[in-house]
């Protein structure tokens, strides 16, 4: 009674992703989520895929679901945009890996900018500039998504479909040889596909020991967009380039790694990347911080919110400070060893949890590539 082709456990965007791309097969789905809506880190981001930043495998994933990104915004109804990026450069350095990264990506990639071009770009006034930008760049294929409504109504849109039944608080206690136990009973299906991300050690804790799997706490805050403002481009920032690889990896990394060290010390302290991004109803987002642990602290404190808004005012040249809406606390897995971690658990269990912070960056790309895997073994029903 309860038998499908797939099933997925777990209802942020990357369970979705994976829930989509079975159903786009003609497989039938099911999709087990513990809350009633997703709550977790696909609704507590920035709303960027920043698919510029990315190298190596993540970069192929991130290429691979662009598209997908944009398609299932026209089928759920939810606000996506092809923007691009802007990084805002502040020193030399900065401009320095920027440079260094469009040798590498290409110039159609990155487009280098003017303090000129980037402030007409950022506020909409052609004779505008952004207070200590030396320069900066547009990442021309990255993508904006609007976090709160993204993964709520992708999943609303997949329910409607026939062949895909999302059930919600649903817990669900085991996972083996395509039997899922929860608290409503048991499901079985042809194969399982567990993307439960942080909450991945409750139900394969040796897995999660192996991969050091850890939970990495985000400090967020929500404010009403600066009215010079009239971007919906993500903003980064030179917090931003030590942590995309794409640009962290470059030569330069380091002079600016030391310039930060010098100048912002507090910066480094709660392992900033300062950067924004617009929302559609006149709201941005701005972030944040990195802490790693087992269990993380729930209590953020208001000193590593007052770094984070310090150097978004500079940025911005804000110096009146933000019309705060929100704050919350993001949280999502963290690998120091395996930041995909993609595993057959046993023949009819995949495990896939993305354990760095681009979960929105490679989610379709990544469902793409371990659906294409199973296919050999699954066919449609009948």
């Amino acid at each position: 009674m309860n038998h499908s082709d797939i099933i997925v456990v777990g209802a942020g965007i990357i369970g979705l992703a994976h829930a989509r791309a079975a159903a786009r097969r003609g497989l039938s789905v099911t999709i087990l989520e513990a809350d009633t809506v997703p709550r977790g880190a696909s609704v507590r981001n920035f709303g960027h895929a920043c698919i510029t930043g990315q190298t190596g495998e993540f970069a192929e994933l991130a290429a691979a679901g662009r598209h997908q990104w944009m398609e299932a915004a026209k089928e759920a109804d939810f606000w996506a945009a092809p923007t691009g990026a802007f990084v805002v450069a502040t020193s030399q350095a900065q401009m320095a890996i920027l440079e260094q990264a469009r040798a590498e990506k290409g110039a159609a990639a990155i487009d280098l900018l003017t303090p000129e071009r980037l402030g007409a770009a950022v506020t909409g006034d052609p004779h505008a500039r952004l207070r200590g930008a030396v320069g900066g760049a547009h990442l021309t294929a990255d993508l904006r998504v609007d976090p709160r409504t993204a993964a709520p109504r992708l999943a609303q849109s997949l329910s409607s479909a026939s062949a895909i039944d999302l059930r919600t608080g649903v817990r669900v206690g085991r996972v083996a040889d395509g039997r899922v136990e929860t608290s409503v009973g048991t499901f079985t299906a042809d194969h399982v596909i567990v993307c439960t991300g942080h909450q991945l050690p409750a139900l394969f804790p040796e897995l999660a020991a192996e991969a050091e799997l850890v939970e990495c706490a985000l400090s967020m805050t929500l404010a009403a967009t600066p009215e010079h403002i009239r971007t919906d481009a993500a903003i980064l920032t030179r917090t931003s380039l030590l942590r995309y690889d794409a640009f962290a990896s470059m030569p330069a990394a380091e002079a600016v790694r030391d310039e930060v060290a010098r100048s912002a010390p507090e910066l480094i302290a709660v392992g900033a990347n300062v950067m924004f991004g617009p929302r559609p109803d006149g709201t941005i987002i701005i972030g944040d911080s990195h802490e790693y642990g087992r269990s993380v602290d729930p209590f953020i404190p208001e000193s590593t919110t007052d770094v984070l808004l310090t150097e978004a005012a500079c940025v911005l040249d804000q110096p009146t400070g933000f019309a705060i809406r929100q704050r919350w606390q993001g949280v999502y897995a963290s690998s120091p060893t395996r930041p995909l971690l993609v595993e057959t658990v046993d023949e009819r269990t995949t495990v896939a949890t993305v354990a760095t912070g681009i979960g929105m960056t490679i989610a379709f790309g990544l469902a793409e590539r371990t659906l294409t895997a199973l296919r050999p073994s699954l066919r449609p029903a009948a």
